[in-house]
C-alpha cells in the first residue's frame, strides 16, 4: 500500500510517519481543513467528514483536534529543518549552500503549500507544552540558515552587517510563499525556488552570486 497521501489543494505528501491508514487519512483531512478554514474554525467533525470517518473514529487515532496539529506541525517543521540541514551540510561554497538551502525551501513551501501553511501559521493555536517543542525546532532552522550566512561572512563571500536580522529576512520571505503560490500561476516551484535564491544572494551581497546560479 502506497503511504503518499494527496490533499484537495494538490499537494503529495507520503506521511509514512504515520500509521496506520486511517490515522494518516485523518492527517490529511485536518490538513485541508486547517489550510482553508483556519485551525479554530475547523471542526472534529468537519475533519472526520472530510476523511470519511465518524467523529468517533477520529478520537481512536486522536485525543484532540490540537493533538492532530501539533503532529502536523512537528512533521512539517521537522522535514523542513532536514531540508535546511542538508543543504548547510553539503560540499561547496557558503554562496552555494545558501543557494541551494534557499531554492530547497521555497520549493518544498510552492510545492506543499497545504501543509506549509498549517505548519507556518498556526503556531499561535497550539498549548503551551506543544508550542515550546515547535518554537525549539523553529531556533534549529534558524540555525542552520544563520550558520551558512556566518560562514560567507567569515569567507569574505557575503556583505552582511546584522547577521541574526538578515537570517529573519531570509527565511520570512521564503515562508511566505506557502501563502501566495498558486500551482496554476505563471512559475513552477523550481522556478520560484530559483528565483528567490537569486534574490537572496544578492541581498546577502554575495560576490559569486554568477557561479552559484549555474
Amino acid at each position: 500500500m502506497s503511504t503518499a497521501a494527496e490533499t484537495t489543494g494538490g499537494d503529495i505528501e507520503p506521511w509514512e510517519e504515520v500509521t496506520p491508514d486511517a490515522a494518516r487519512r485523518l492527517l490529511v483531512a485536518a490538513v485541508e481543513a486547517f489550510a482553508e478554514r483556519g485551525y479554530h474554525a475547523t471542526t472534529t467533525r468537519d475533519i472526520a467528514g472530510r476523511a470519511g470517518m465518524s467523529p468517533a473514529a477520529l478520537y481512536i487515532h486522536y485525543k484532540t483536534k490540537e493533538e492532530l496539529l501539533h503532529r502536523i506541525s512537528r512533521i512539517g517543521h521537522e522535514r523542513a529543518l532536514g531540508i535546511l540541514r542538508t543543504a548547510a551540510e553539503g560540499e561547496g561554497s557558503a554562496t552555494e549552500r545558501l543557494a541551494d538551502a534557499v531554492s530547497s525551501f521555497v520549493r518544498w513551501h510552492a510545492g506543499r503549500r497545504t501543509t506549509a501553511r498549517v505548519v507556518q501559521y498556526e503556531l499561535d493555536a497550539l498549548g503551551p507544552d506543544a508550542r515550546a517543542e515547535i518554537v525549539a525546532l523553529r531556533r534549529r532552522v534558524d540555525a542552520e540558515v544563520r550558520g551558512i550566512i556566518e560562514d560567507g561572512v567569515a569567507s569574505g563571500e557575503f556583505d552582511v552587517l546584522d547577521v541574526q536580522g538578515t537570517t529573519l529576512a531570509v527565511l520570512s520571505l521564503c515562508i511566505d510563499v506557502a501563502r501566495w503560490f498558486n500551482i496554476e500561476g505563471p512559475r513552477t516551484p523550481d522556478e520560484v525556488g530559483a528565483l528567490y535564491a537569486d534574490l537572496v544572494l544578492r541581498m546577502v551581497g554575495a560576490k559569486d552570486a554568477g557561479a552559484a546560479r549555474k
